[in-house]
């Protein structure tokens, strides 16, 4: 493996967030491979950043193999702590590596770590220490050549990494059911282990099995329906920054994490909910924050997203 190797073995919000300083390596250097490492289920999208070459399969922290050709260049877009760094350390030879600087590694200069950033300004300030531009707001991606199997829906995305995100299924299917009934095609997306999850709110909402999307698409597929939908509704999840990715209106309920650091750059299409507090994002049941946004207020924005008035 020549040319640059960039580890973020991460989600799907996690690579598109860095999707930003991807296109700015790009330009920088045109003409060498970019390799990626991170988790197998990213690689559909590769060919959708434009400015990636191919994907290295790395579930995670420490599962980084050496390369039978060690890289030019190496590129930290993972994190901050000592693990991903020492990760880089173990292939990177004498090849130079990018990163912010930790007190472990001081063989690797590079700027402090500043915790309130937003995420994909973070990393085009890395790259801009090193001399190399990059536009935070350059985050959209190509379109898939699948076409989506309903287009012009509203995406209804219940689940969420940790249950401190999740939003309850009871009001996402009051939300699903109020949406169907004024005329819009409702559909419910989410990962296979997210199923029952989707199923649960299709069925509140009065919603055949046929609107249960979860476990059903790849992550090209997915993306297809993202981009050709009317409107995403969805917690702070890797299908947040999808939609943003495909230009796609959203509705997003933020909490326990302050949407200044995950959420959308800009607010012309993207109408976000938040109750003003933070709290345990790794949590095992909704935070209370987010248990502040209620039905009605979804209800509200929502109409606004899909170009009519705001209650009130």
């Amino acid at each position: 493996m020549s040319g640059i190797l960039v580890l973020r073995a991460l989600g799907l919000g996690d690579l598109l967030v860095a999707v930003p300083a991807l296109r700015g390596l790009r330009r920088a250097f045109p003409d060498e491979r970019i390799t990626l490492a991170a988790p197998e289920p990213l690689r559909e999208l590769v060919p959708l950043l434009d400015a990636v070459d191919d994907l290295v399969p790395v579930p995670g922290l420490g599962a980084l193999k050496a390369p039978e050709e060690r890289p030019t260049l190496l590129v930290n877009l993972h994190g901050s702590g000592p693990e991903s760094l020492a990760d880089l350390a173990a292939v990177a030879g004498e090849a130079p590596v990018m990163s912010h600087a930790h007190a472990d590694f001081p063989q690797y200069r590079g700027p402090q770590w500043t915790e309130e950033l937003p995420e994909r300004e973070r990393w085009c300030r890395l790259l801009s220490y090193y001399g190399i531009d990059a536009d935070p707001g350059e985050l959209r991606i190509g379109r898939p050549a699948e076409s989506s199997p309903v287009p012009g829906a509203v995406v209804v995305h219940p689940g969420a990494a940790f249950p401190a995100r999740r939003w309850p299924a009871k009001r996402f299917s009051t939300v699903a059911r109020e949406l169907a009934a004024a005329g819009h095609r409702v559909v419910i997306t989410g990962s296979a282990a997210e199923r029952e999850l989707a199923r649960e709110v299709a069925a509140g909402a009065g919603l055949g099995e046929g609107a249960v999307f979860a476990g059903r698409t790849g992550l090209r597929a997915l993306t297809a329906l993202i981009a050709d939908a009317a409107l995403v509704v969805c917690g702070d999840t890797g299908v947040a920054h999808l939609a943003s990715a495909c230009g796609t209106a959203s509705v997003l309920l933020f909490g326990p994490t302050a949407p200044a650091r995950w959420g959308p750059p800009e607010q012309e299409r993207h109408i976000v909910l938040w109750a003003g507090t933070t709290g345990d994002p790794f949590a095992d049941r909704p935070d209370p924050g987010l248990l502040k946004i209620e039905v009605p207020d979804v209800l509200s924005a929502t109409r606004l997203a899909l170009g009519g008035e705001r209650d009130g």
